[in-house]
């Protein structure tokens, strides 16, 4: 990978997205594959791996190469590491081998460079491994990480899904067993993510600039295209930031705290009859009180670069103005406008854009 634009600047990631009757990141050990739960603050819980998975999985649906794909995941068809770093390399010959194979490899490794990955492999009886092992190294730190994700308010499990597979399946073929019996979903979650991608580490993996633009539109599209399966189907994305930062080394920190989730107010007296986060049962309930971000990013408006957004347009926020009075802007683009600049803005078209970001 000899021709690319390296990545110079700094990013932080706010991403949202919910869930309506959905277990957005079951946990196996709890034995029947719960959602993870916060058994403290009721909060749910999603692993960075969850994620990384629907990123890597949309990113080989575009085209691009992966090295850790669903398949090695699957036992069925796990494949050894060997193997994958041949795929990615498109070799079967040692004659084949690139004259920069570390290159090569993470040219067509699209989600090494962003998430890094570890790579300790036995040469033992093969060539072409024994060949490129000391190009490899045996581990890479992704520049892009991103912390657990948490529904910004407390959550409920729906039992009542629970008891509905179990009525079927006992009731109409008792053959089944536990057949579906462990299908446990929260009722309403709206999920927030925190990324950061390193300059840094981007040197190790060859990061481009392209990669990180289309994490704009991938993030967006994953979670729209990769949860389609019984028990991820109704999530949705709602809100993605990235801001670039013009300051070496420099970045806020924890801007996803920012963020206040509350009942919608349907009443005509502003507070009188905002729902409680047990009554949330889709985006309509919610808004977002995003007066904190803007204000902290306001005051650091000469590190900041640009504002990458894509906002959905059913999610409310609403910003405080220079009084502390409360409005809903008519975007959070709007809002950003004012306190960094017009030209500090930047807001995604995801479907106008990600096909330049293709292979």
């Amino acid at each position: 990978m000899t021709d690319y634009t390296p990545v110079e600047n700094r990013s932080e990631i706010v991403f949202l997205y919910d869930a309506v009757d959905a277990n957005p990141n079951g946990n196996p050990l709890s034995g029947a594959n719960r959602p993870r739960i916060d058994p403290h603050t009721k909060q749910a819980i999603v692993t960075d791996v969850r994620l990384k998975r629907y990123l890597r999985d949309q990113l080989e649906a575009d085209g691009h190469g992966v090295y850790i794909t669903s398949s090695r995941e699957r036992d069925e068809n796990a494949k050894q590491r060997e193997q994958m770093i041949k795929d990615a390399l498109g070799v079967t010959d040692a004659d084949d081998i690139p004259e920069d194979p570390y290159g090569e490899f993470l040219a067509n490794a699209a989600d090494v460079r962003l998430f890094g990955a570890t790579m300790s492999i036995d040469t033992k009886d093969d060539n072409i491994i024994g060949k490129i092992e000391a190009d490899l190294p045996d581990h890479l730190t992704g520049p892009v990480q991103f912390s657990p994700g948490k529904t910004l308010h407390p959550v409920e499990i729906n039992e009542e899904y629970n008891s509905l597979t179990s009525v079927i399946a006992t009731g109409d073929d008792k053959e089944q067993g536990g057949f579906d019996l462990d299908d446990h979903r929260i009722k309403y979650g709206l999920v927030g993510f925190h990324g950061l991608v390193d300059e840094h580490a981007a040197e190790n993996t060859n990061l481009a600039e392209d990669d990180v633009r289309r994490l704009d539109t991938l993030c967006w599209r994953a979670i729209k295209n990769q949860t389609i399966t019984r028990s991820k189907v109704g999530q949705e994305p709602r809100l993605y930031l990235r801001v670039e930062y013009d300051e070496e080394s420099f970045h806020l920190g924890g801007l996803t705290h920012l963020l206040d989730v509350r009942g919608r107010d349907d009443a005509d007296e502003a507070g009188s009859d905002r729902k409680d986060p047990s009554e949330f049962r889709t985006v309509h309930d919610v808004e977002v009180d995003a007066s904190d971000l803007v204000a902290r990013l306001g005051s650091h408006a000469d590190k900041v670069e640009t504002v990458h957004v894509v906002e959905s347009d059913v999610l409310s926020v609403s910003v405080g103005d220079a009084t502390g009075e409360e409005f809903e802007p008519e975007s959070l683009v709007d809002a950003l406008e004012s306190a960094l600049g017009a030209d500090s803005v930047r807001s995604v078209d995801v479907y106008d854009e990600y096909e330049a970001t293709r292979p």
